[in-house]
């Protein structure tokens, strides 16, 4: 596995790892959680095309921003790998497996987005669909989008599993971190089976809440490499 990190210290290594965790993080708030919400009204095809086609400008930031998340994700569990490998280097390599896999699954779901600027386009051979057809549509890819998105929860947990168990067993970051991403990686688990069996799990108050041992875990993570780094120098 190639180690782009090579002859760095490990209390540098913490510091870049926490700053791709935290671009990471803030990419991925303003694409998964900023733009989805203040154009998509699930209950409202009219409302959501409207909003988009007004908002161009904001919905190709978030499509642009979505692959920045997604780049900066695919280079933070290599540096958490150089962090981690004397741990245990099998759960490092599962990390950082478990952790890319989801980069690939990434870009073909933003396919979905750019479907959604084709058909809000011009086109001349988009003439022979009406509006509302073009609305369906636009909500169907939307709809993709967010499904393929759900998917993708299953390895947001499943990599933190591995990450936990070396944060927790490390001994140069706070155990609780370690327990928080363990948790996390589990609530993600439980959120994707809850929504795939219960039709309107998403509506329910319980679904804000479920994931929110992963969203402690990893801010908390984050903030601890990037300020405050190892507690010591451990044996590369």
């Amino acid at each position: 596995m190639t180690d782009l990190t090579t002859g760095l210290s490990p209390q540098k290594n913490a510091r870049i790892a926490g700053l791709l965790y935290l671009i990471n993080i803030i990419t991925g708030i303003f694409a998964l959680m900023y733009v989805p919400g203040k154009l998509i009204v699930w209950s409202d095809v009219a409302k959501t095309f409207k909003n988009i086609t007004e908002s161009e400008t904001l919905f190709r930031t978030g499509i642009l921003v979505y692959l920045v998340c997604y780049i900066f994700f695919l280079l933070l569990p290599l540096a958490l790998y150089k962090l981690l490998k004397p741990v245990n280097k099998t759960y490092a390599i599962l990390m950082v497996i478990l952790a890319v896999v989801q980069v690939p699954m990434a870009f073909v779901n933003i396919l979905n987005y750019f479907a959604v600027l084709t058909l809000i386009g011009k086109a001349a051979y988009l003439q022979v669909f009406d509006l509302p057809h073009l609305q369906a549509q636009v909500m169907l890819n939307l709809h993709f989008y967010s499904q393929g998105n759900q998917v993708a929860t299953i390895f947001w947990g499943l990599w933190l599993l591995p990450f936990g168990y070396l944060v927790y067993k490390s001994g140069f970051l706070p155990k609780i971190l370690g327990i928080f991403l363990i948790l996390g990686g589990f609530s993600y688990l439980i959120d994707f089976t809850c929504d795939f069996l219960f039709t309107g799990y998403g509506k329910m108050t319980i679904s804000s809440f479920v994931t929110i041992p992963a969203s402690i875990g990893e801010i908390g993570t984050c903030l601890w490499l990037l300020i405050i780094g190892v507690k010591k120098q451990q044996k590369a």
